[in-house]
């Protein structure tokens, strides 16, 4: 017997429970999914979103019961999506309300005048109430888009630019600081990327590094810092950026092997052409690191009511788990009705729009297709063989610690789709009205 979730575009499903649906005889004449959970892969860290200052000024807005209850929807685990794992900026962002360092002070390598102030605003505040909301520890990621500008070869923290070669040892140590300073105020970080997309001379806050250049930070700086400092237990994640060049950014910095044993992953993106073959590809030559999706929404404005942003999004997920990717976070976790704040204009969608005016929360297509993920593949799932023999339904599946088992199945066609699902001695036979998505859980017999 399986429980069915439905998400689809007509009819006003999301993530409804249906029917349940009971074992039977197959028919031949169907498509087939094949579902084998004695056959397993990768283990599962979870699934979020980020604490952006934008996403945390946009929750600020909000009246006590509005904030309330987008913290349930995105992080409690039994009434909503049960986010564990999430990003954070170090300094400022684009979507930021500005630029803003956590080291101003020009020439402080000493990093006197380090300090958090600004997260206190809003970014803690909104942090600490997701955890509260989650009821369990949070997996931080922090991310820098930008060192201070003091330490960058263009003086600014927008606009590309190099970190100075001088910079190096002051910049790891920030890293630390700001882990230490974070955890003070009950906030652990669980890994640390080098650099938001750094091939990107982007208009906002940007650093340009070469593979060679994140490597020997890595080796030489990063690592001997976090070491040094007790904090060995955080990952690090290089390049961080998109599918595109990740096999050539991986064969330079994992063939050192002193700065390897410092990295525990390579995180991407997914802006530009899907290249899911090259994350297979770095999973086959490395297979002892891991792979994270750090980043991804749709960019040019909030998108209100696309169906195809939540079809981007599970298009995203289940290729990239079925290639060994053992996370997958979202970009910011709300912003407001316009696609920000955002300090340069570079304006996009989130799950969660809100009217900062009247408060009203309009969840988009691709909170709902996230959801068939994160509600259903808990941290500690391990992803299990499932395959169709249609290529118009996409799958991917795992086994969660409880041994329940979670198959997702998504229809993109403009007509239904009936197809038998063959699981171990037992076949179902299931319909994907158009444009959905289902999850499928088989619970388990303990």
């Amino acid at each position: 017997m399986l429980r069915m979730f439905l998400t689809a575009r007509d009819g006003g499903a999301r993530l409804g429970e249906q029917p349940r649906l009971l074992a039977h005889s197959a028919d031949p004449a169907l498509p087939v999914l094949t579902v084998n959970p004695g056959r397993s892969f990768q283990t599962l860290e979870g699934f979020g979103g980020a604490f952006t200052e934008a996403a945390a000024v946009t929750w600020q807005h909000l009246d006590a019961a509005g904030r309330e209850a987008l913290l349930r929807d995105c992080f409690d685990p039994v009434n909503g999506h049960g986010y564990t794992l999430c990003r954070v900026h170090m300094n400022s962002c684009d979507f930021s309300l500005g630029n803003y360092a956590h080291v101003e002070t020009a020439g402080d390598f000493a990093l006197d005048s380090f300090n958090i102030d600004r997260d206190r605003q809003a970014l803690l505040p909104f942090i600490l109430a997701a955890r509260r909301a989650a009821g369990r520890p949070l997996k931080l990621l922090v991310s820098p888009w930008s060192p201070p500008a003091w330490m960058k070869s263009n003086g600014r923290m927008n606009d590309g630019g190099h970190l100075l070669p001088e910079c190096r040892a002051a910049w790891a140590q920030c890293y630390v600081k700001f882990i230490q300073a974070y955890e003070a105020e009950g906030v652990p970080v669980w890994g640390v990327s080098v650099q938001n997309e750094p091939a990107a001379h982007q208009r906002w806050d940007s650093c340009l590094y070469t593979a060679e250049e994140e490597r020997d930070f890595v080796r030489d700086h990063l690592g001997p810092a976090l070491h040094a400092a007790g904090l060995a237990r955080v990952r690090i994640v290089v390049w961080d950026h998109n599918r595109d060049h990740l096999v050539d950014r991986a064969s330079v910095i994992y063939g050192d092997p002193e700065a390897a044993r410092y990295i525990w992953g390579a995180g991407f993106h997914w802006y530009g052409e899907g290249h899911f073959d090259q994350v297979q590809l770095v999973h086959d030559a490395w297979p002892d690191k891991q792979l994270l999706f750090t980043e991804g929404c749709q960019e040019g404005g909030p998108h209100h009511g696309s169906w195809d942003l939540g079809e981007r999004y599970a298009r995203s997920i289940i290729n990239d788990l079925n290639r060994w990717t053992v996370g997958w976070i979202d970009w910011n976790l709300l912003l407001d009705a316009t696609g920000g704040p955002n300090h340069v204009g570079n304006l996009c969608s989130a799950p969660i729009l809100v009217d900062t005016v009247t408060g009203r929360q309009e969840h988009q297509s691709s909170y709902w297709y996230l959801g068939h993920f994160a509600r259903f593949m808990r941290p500690g799932a391990q992803r299990v063989l499932a395959a169709s023999s249609r290529q118009v339904l996409l799958t991917t599946a795992c086994r969660n610690t409880d041994g329940s088992v979670a198959i997702v199945v998504m229809n993109r066609s403009e007509h239904s789709q009936r197809f038998t699902i063959k699981m171990g001695c037992e076949t179902t036979t299931a319909e994907l009205p158009p444009r959905s998505i289902a999850t499928f859980v088989q619970e388990s017999d303990a």
